[in-house]
């Protein structure tokens, strides 16, 4: 991702030029919103191929002594599965560092993540409550847009992924109840799809939808924040003409509901300290193992769009490497 061709010089556009070509080549090119425009981002993919994406979050990148916030090997290791996806692009839940407030943390996540720079993968992340640690809010952005310059300036947005499907990244560290600012512009840019959309995938930190926990782990209940958004989505999704897949994450671990049509993730199991859950009857997933390091791998095909939940196997191996399938589910397109 690079800041809007109007914001760099003559070599700098030689340079994109080059690196859009190249990854043309593969098969996908990601562009940034046009100057003065909404923030929508694009990716464009080849028309008759189907598109995969990667969406999964709570990797707390730091450095490799810290094992107990993080687990270097299965957080690596993630890294190396979603490159070789090749995917259209990833999509990250939040909690990118560790804590926001130490840009060596962003610099772990740079380093341990060239494969995908050097695939030309393109990242697409939300706010997480850890962007937010141990710095003032303003110090803590500007750690995250250096890090991810092409978003400067926004704290949520959208990316066209092809013609058909729009991602959502919402910001839930700030107010998604009605009257906000972040409110407005969802219910803008969601009355405003182009006609050529079937599905939308918003994904955030801290989720909607999520078994109830008792005790000291019910601090990651769902809140009346992302609550307020789930009403408005249910409202929204009876009279739509789009499915809508929403993706959280905070909670450690891996979850599946479907509620008012809408099919709720949590995908926290990006290598962060893993999280227990006690499973309510609502949730669809009832894999009994743990912990749950995954990601998630979207494929569109024509009217069907399928997720995947890809699982770490041997994740106490000194060297981890095999995954398997454990949870699978399909979205159709409406007949609206």
């Amino acid at each position: 991702m690079t800041p809007p061709a109007s914001r760099r010089p003559a070599p700098a556009r030689r340079a994109r030029a080059a690196l859009l070509a190249a990854v043309l080549v593969a098969g996908c090119a990601h562009e940034a919103p046009t100057p003065g425009a909404p923030a929508t981002f694009r990716v464009e993919t080849a028309p008759a191929a189907p598109l995969t994406f990667v969406v999964y979050g709570d990797s707390r990148f730091t450095a490799a002594s810290e094992r107990v916030a993080s687990v270097p090997a299965a957080r690596q290791a993630l890294v190396a599965a979603v490159a070789a996806e090749h995917p259209a692009a990833v999509l990250l839940t939040g909690d990118v560092p560790w804590h926001g407030g130490t840009v060596g943390d962003y610099e772990v996540y740079r380093a341990e993540t060239a494969a995908w720079r050097a695939l030309g993968l393109p990242v697409y992340p939300a706010l997480g409550n850890h962007e937010f640690a141990q710095c003032a809010e303003a110090e803590c952005l500007e750690n995250w847009w250096s890090a991810f310059p092409a978003l400067r300036g926004q704290r949520w947005y959208s990316v066209d992924l092809g013609p058909r499907l729009r991602a959502i990244a919402l910001d839930s560290d700030a107010s998604l109840e009605a009257g906000g600012a972040q409110r407005a512009w969802l219910d803008d840019e969601l009355a405003r799809l182009p006609s050529s959309t079937g599905f939308v995938v918003i994904y955030l930190h801290h989720p909607p939808v999520a078994d109830a926990q008792q005790g000291v782990a019910a601090d990651h209940n769902p809140r009346p924040n992302e609550i307020a958004l789930a009403d408005d989505l249910k409202a929204v999704a009876a009279h739509a003409r789009v499915r809508f897949v929403v993706v959280g994450g905070h909670i450690h671990n891996y979850e599946r509901h479907e509620r008012d049509g809408i099919v709720y993730l949590v995908s926290g199991g990006g290598g962060a300290r893993a999280y227990d859950v006690v499973r309510d009857a609502g949730d669809l997933y009832r894999g009994p193992g743990f912990p749950n390091f995954h990601y998630l791998r979207f494929t569109l095909e024509g009217a069907v769009l399928r997720g995947e939940m890809i699982r770490l196997e041997d994740f106490d191996a000194a060297a981890p490497g095999r995954w398997q399938k454990r949870d699978a589910f399909e979205v159709q397109a409406t007949s609206r």
